[in-house]
């Protein structure tokens, strides 16, 4: 029951709060996703991401440890789901992205924030940071075949990611004013992505449902089963291998459904993904966390 209780508070906020944005959009009130990404994207993740990151109690080691564990998990997946669509004979511009990157952000920093705190915070950012890089390269590689790193220097989330990690590494802080600034815009990250999260999902036209249900499924049980492989090689210890299991198992990202609508990929069926994926992590979640608490 105690197991039933804690999962419940650590997911029911994630969950609740995504269900205001659909209820918002059903209720046909107002939702300006452009300004409001770009506001959570540009400003508050990039505040949130830098003082989190300097502030942290984690050691720069062991950060580092848990984004190479991210890249070499991304890697095996990436492998892993490569034979399948293509024993599958899907195609490989729309689901393979799609099927490699989850949601680490919108989702995946709220869970890892609500489970361990600010401890589980700076592994997830570090992992999502990892995911970033990584869906603006070989992600739009994959969906459009041709990727730039130029990308990257235009995403203020890579560029504090990397100030926040020189900071920590030096042991650099900010003076407390603009450190107290910094942190009330980062306050605003978390419920601005999950309530964008929950109108992006309202608002998309799903298509090809059934595959989309078995593949979210076969997709839960791949990357769980790499995470806790990847972090019983590289030994990693259980809060950090608890991180990599919960970000690399959410569910797939609205951005991968951007990204096939941008480079013209079967945008419907990954949205269908998307959503249903979505809709699946409601059970999938809290197995996972009951699995790593």
């Amino acid at each position: 029951m105690n197991l039933i209780l804690t999962v419940l508070e650590i997911t029911a906020p994630v969950f609740l709060l995504a269900g205001v944005g659909i209820v918002w959009v059903k209720l046909g009130f107002e939702y300006r996703n452009q300004f409001v990404t770009r506001l959570a994207a540009s400003l508050a993740m990039p505040c949130l991401v830098f003082t989190t990151l300097m502030q942290t109690e984690v050691s720069p080691t062991a950060l580092a440890a848990v984004a190479v564990a991210a890249l070499v998990g991304y890697f095996v997946i990436g492998l892993l789901f490569f034979a399948l669509v293509r024993l599958a004979d899907l195609d490989l511009r729309t689901y393979l992205a799609p099927l490699i990157f989850g949601n680490t952000g919108n989702l995946g920093l709220p869970l890892a924030f609500f489970a361990y705190g600010d401890q589980g915070l700076g592994y997830a950012l570090a992992i999502f940071s990892v995911t970033a890089i990584c869906t603006f390269t070989v992600g739009i590689w994959l969906v459009s075949g041709r990727g730039s790193f130029r990308l990257l220097y235009q995403e203020p989330m890579v560029l504090a990611a990397l100030l926040g990690a020189l900071f920590l590494w030096q042991g650099w802080q900010t003076p407390r004013f603009l450190t107290n600034t910094l942190e009330l815009i980062g306050q605003m990250a978390i419920p601005l992505m999950l309530l964008t999260l929950g109108v992006a999902v309202a608002r998309l036209t799903p298509g090809h449902l059934g595959r989309a249900v078995w593949l979210s499924v076969i997709r839960v049980a791949i990357c769980l089963g790499v995470a806790f492989a990847v972090g019983w090689v590289l030994q990693l210890g259980p809060v950090p291998m608890a991180i990599l299991a919960l970000q690399l198992s959410t569910p797939m990202a609205v951005t991968s459904y951007l990204l096939a609508e941008k480079y013209g990929a079967d945008s419907q069926a990954v949205a269908g993904m998307v959503v249903v994926s979505t809709a699946l992590s409601v059970l999938t979640l809290p197995l996972t966390l009951a699995l790593v608490i």
